[in-house]
């Protein structure tokens, strides 16, 4: 083993790679017949969008690293370039398969259940070419602004992610030279217009369909030589010098205009466009060959979400899952009681996020809480704990908050609600200069009858009340003092005060959590080289970190079980003889985004559990603020232990990893079907009826309202 090198390049997959793989598994869902019809619409939607977000920010930092001539490969031993060559062939197979899968199976079978998504507007039967002229007259064209292109007029900027529709136009009785003009279509409208019902069910047409219909209208001394919808990616991975940026708040505001104008990184156009209009994108837009995608079918599958959306067809989906009640704190009780009593672990979604919410509005209402810090990574839009908060600050309270202004695509959400804390009287703090702030904390100081008491809540998910309900999460409420603490020395440290020398319970990156990780993993190797029994269980969202993958391969020589559930990226690979034989890698895409991070450490019979805010990346071990913690109490780790088991039982949502580095359904056999998140959804509604008291019937369909990339 010794002559081993775990760090050689081929014993790791390229991390964008994976991730084209995790996209692939969650376009899987959409091509699952087992799927309701409008769920696999949704799946394929989600798709679309993971892909968008993917070539805003990966894509466009491999391309600067090329135009930097930076050369360096990443520990699969692919060079920039390399990856983007490998890449480029990758997500068009990627794109060809969503459309396939688009046109092939969805549509059709759509029809066959009453709703036709008419692809061309040539396709209208007379009444509802009728219909739809006489809707762009009167809601359309008053919001349209057509521009051409000409001597005094420049080429209009593009923005990003926009759907447009370009034409070469040419002036009517004269044989001049062919003119470009383009036309955005309006987001301000709604992109599904359902046409006038007739036998045989529903029918829907794409706005951008109507406008291409009646282009001719725009452009009056015209005639229309040819048209095509088209859609670019520009490049959104902001560059903050934090140290040089006075206001960090003004710098990201100025930063976030130039997402609409950054470099043109992918150009979708309709297939069959006139190979002149393209000639005039690419030129304009400055786009490579590669970079082009001829699309058979709408651009931009988000607005499948929008289809997805609409009402009678409810038989064709799963019914929504509600968040049942958490039996340790009950309707209408004192949260700071229940919390005294012992620690109370939550399971998101499946457990409802309102005690959190409870948590902070109790405490700003309270007249005997003196101070509440909390970090905020994400939130919503309309978000009840920055209510609450708000409120506590004029009630008198010492309120910090934490606000993340750095959360990528939540940056300017962020400015605005740091905006409102700071007028509603807390104090905002924006972390610490080229960190991240990721960790999810909160820390009440409550004056008691036998003196200070500090409350704390621990989560591995945003304090969102919204996305709760899609994503899978856990969460500790406790009033450990040791915890107390370190929560204390946390924010001391984040509002700039100083760092404590030692730490009781929590474990923090950048500086320590990756110590504390490659420690356990080295405990337990050492573990099995002594002949004793040691074993690993890592659930996580990415697992990219070359350090630790090293570890688990030393470990797994050294025969260490080890059991890893990865929803996403994963750089290692498994199977490997000598290397990696004793590790098994799983993904689950389910109808919740798999989110929490729980970390089993097994040796001795002995077993220690821990849960937190960060994934196995560089990213979030060198180069965020994160918080590991331990789950103590014996009964809060058997249930965080079941968790584990039962997503490693997993055989309807779970897909394995092969020693070739393909991803593989779990197979049944003659195993009872095994769906994880189905059965936390049914404990939930047992658990909760239990502690009401009530026999209503179990359900076990259940669906959330969206599902992406976090």
């Amino acid at each position: 083993m010794s002559e081993i090198d775990f760090y050689d390049p081929k014993y790791y997959t390229n991390r964008e790679l994976s991730w084209i793989l995790f996209n692939r598994r969650v376009l899987d869902e959409a091509r699952d017949k087992n799927n309701p019809l409008f769920e696999r619409l949704k799946f394929l939607s989600i798709t679309a969008s993971n892909l968008d977000e993917f070539f805003m920010i990966r894509i466009a930092s491999l391309k600067d690293m090329v135009n930097a001539k930076y050369q360096k490969p990443d520990i699969a031993g692919l060079t920039p370039a390399e990856q983007l060559e490998r890449l480029d062939t990758a997500i068009h197979e990627l794109v060809e398969l969503q459309y396939s899968t688009y046109n092939r199976a969805l549509v059709p079978r759509c029809k066959q259940n009453g709703l036709q998504i008419i692809g061309r507007h040539e396709d209208l039967t007379k009444k509802e070419a009728a219909f739809v002229d006489k809707y762009f007259e009167e809601n359309v064209y008053p919001v349209l602004t057509p521009m051409a292109v000409d001597s005094s007029r420049p080429f209009p900027l593009i923005r990003n992610k926009t759907l447009n529709i370009a034409a070469l136009v040419q002036k009517k009785d004269e044989k001049g030279e062919l003119e470009f003009a383009t036309v955005q279509v309006p987001s301000v409208l709604s992109r599904i217009v359902e046409l006038p019902s007739g036998e045989g069910g529903r029918r829907i047409l794409f706005l951008e369909e109507i406008i291409e219909r009646n282009m001719h209208k725009l452009f009056l001394n015209y005639d229309i030589v040819c048209a095509y919808p088209f859609r670019i990616m520009r490049n959104a991975d902001l560059t903050i010098e934090e140290d040089e940026a006075a206001d960090l708040l003004k710098e990201i505001e100025k930063q976030l205009k130039k997402r609409q104008w950054g470099e043109a990184i992918r150009l979708e156009v309709a297939a069959g466009c006139d190979k002149r209009l393209l000639g005039i994108l690419k030129d304009e837009l400055h786009i490579e060959e590669q970079n082009l995608y001829a699309i058979e079918g709408p651009l931009d599958l988000t607005v499948l979400m929008k289809v997805y959306g609409l009402e009678g067809f409810e038989h064709l989906k799963a019914s929504k899952f509600v968040p049942k009640q958490v039996p340790q704190l009950p309707a209408g009780c004192v949260i700071f009681d229940e919390i005294r009593k012992g620690d109370i672990l939550l399971h998101h979604p499946y457990q409802t996020f309102e005690p959190v919410v409870q948590f902070i509005r109790q405490a700003a209402r309270d007249p005997e809480v003196l101070a509440i810090k909390q970090t905020l990574y994400r939130v919503s839009g309309n978000s009840p704990i920055i209510a609450a908060l708000a409120l506590a600050a004029e009630n008198g309270k010492q309120v910090t908050v934490l606000v993340e202004l750095k959360a990528r695509f939540d940056e300017e959400n962020n400015i605005v609600w740091a905006r409102m804390l700071e007028k509603a009287g807390c104090h905002v703090i924006y972390g610490l200069v080229g960190l991240k702030t990721h960790s999810k904390i909160t820390l009440v100081v409550r004056r008691e009858e036998d003196g200070i008491r500090r409350y704390v809540h621990l989560g591995t998910g945003n304090y969102n009340d919204a996305t709760a309900k899609l994503y899978t999460d856990v969460g500790l409420l406790t009033c450990s003092e040791s915890i107390g603490e370190d929560a204390t020395a946390v924010f001391n440290m984040l509002s700039g005060y100083s760092e404590p020398l030692v730490w009781n319970k929590l474990s923090l990156a950048p500086l320590w959590l990756k110590k504390k990780f490659l420690y356990l993993i080295e405990r337990e190797e050492k573990f099995a080289r002594e002949g004793r029994p040691a074993r690993i269980i890592a659930k996580m969202n990415s697992l990219c970190d070359q350090d630790i993958i090293a570890a688990l391969y030393k470990a797994s020589a050294a025969g260490v079980k080890i059991d890893l559930i990865v929803r996403g990226i994963c750089c290692l690979k498994a199977g490997i003889p000598g290397v990696s034989k004793n590790i098994t890698v799983r993904s689950i895409v389910g109808n919740f985004l798999e989110h929490s991070r729980i970390f089993y450490f097994e040796n001795d019979e002995h077993y220690e559990i821990y849960c937190g805010s960060a994934d196995w990346m560089p990213r979030n071990l060198e180069r965020r603020v994160e918080i590991l913690f331990p789950v103590d109490r014996q009964e809060l780790k058997e249930k965080l232990l079941h968790i584990l088991r039962c997503q490693l039982e997993d055989n309807v949502k779970a897909s394995v990893l092969r020693s070739d580095g393909i991803y593989q359904k779990a197979e049944k056999r003659r195993r009872k079907p095994c769906n994880s998140q189905d059965e936390f959804c049914a404990e939930a509604a047992e658990e909760a009826q239990k502690s009401a008291g009530e026999n209503a019937p179990l359900t076990r369909t259940f669906i959330p309202e969206t599902h992406h990339e976090s």
